[in-house]
């Protein structure tokens, strides 16, 4: 049986080439990825996987084994740089958006923390996106973290990746003088806060593309909320969720 979120032959050729070694094996590659881009649009518990797909327990192990070797880094940079030639863009972005979203946790999910501000008990993903919406860089942790405690650690996940990279755009939530200036100092990135009017709302210029970036998570159930046990499955479903979204533009 065809879902929606399966991959298209095209899809699936280009894919192919940076996952397929060529060794033999039990099931697909093919309907592995179909399987978890399935778990990441429905948000279907594990065990509730259709029967169309390989057990449950091959599928999460893929997944687990890509998480903790460089094969989803690499998936998702490959398709990154391909999307963003695709669109007329250098490979290298040299802006950066920075945000964050609290979101609860439910009870199967595993570090929670409580954001007084948004009123939410859970945990709360930093990301950094280019000017297409694509995430670039995630941090997961508890929701009663600052931003400004998880910018530097957010910011040491893309260092040296990016060459043409030289400035960050972030809200007020940023503000904060030693934090702009270790910035410079280490990374050679300018920090630039984007500040609220106080007469009326005002939409900033490229800094709505995050807040965009998150309602497309809204359209994926399984980040609805936060159902992972470790911060690093957490990580990992936003990159599919990215990488789900960056096939679909191929």
């Amino acid at each position: 049986m065809a879902y929606p979120t399966d991959m298209s032959d095209s899809q699936w050729q280009y894919i192919k080439i940076m996952l397929d070694d060529g060794r033999k094996r039990k099931h697909s590659l093919r309907l592995i990825l179909n399987a978890i881009f399935y778990v990441v649009k429905t948000g279907s518990q594990w065990r509730m996987l259709p029967s169309d797909f390989p057990a449950w327990q091959s599928v999460y192990n893929y997944l687990r084994k890509w998480r903790l070797d460089p094969t989803l880094d690499q998936l998702h940079a490959d398709l990154h740089r391909h999307v963003r030639q695709q669109q007329k863009r250098d490979p290298s972005p040299s802006l950066g958006i920075m945000d964050a979203q609290s979101v609860p946790t439910t009870m199967h999910g595993g570090i929670r923390g409580f954001d007084g501000n948004k009123r939410v008990k859970g945990g709360k993903r930093h990301g950094v996106v280019d000017t297409l919406g694509l995430i670039i860089g995630v941090f997961v942790c508890g929701a009663d973290k600052y931003e400004t405690e998880i910018t530097l650690p957010l910011l040491k996940r893309i260092t040296g990746r990016f060459e043409r990279l030289c400035t960050i755009l972030g809200d007020s939530a940023y503000e904060h003088g030693v934090l702009m200036r270790v910035i410079e100092r280490d990374f050679g990135w300018l920090l630039e806060v984007s500040k609220r009017s106080v007469q009326a709302f005002v939409v900033k210029p490229k800094r709505w593309i995050v807040e965009r970036t998150f309602a497309w998570f809204g359209g994926y159930r399984r980040l609805s909320k936060d159902d992972e046990r470790l911060t690093p499955s957490s990580e990992a479903m936003i990159l599919w969720a990215t990488v789900s979204l960056m096939r679909q533009r191929l």
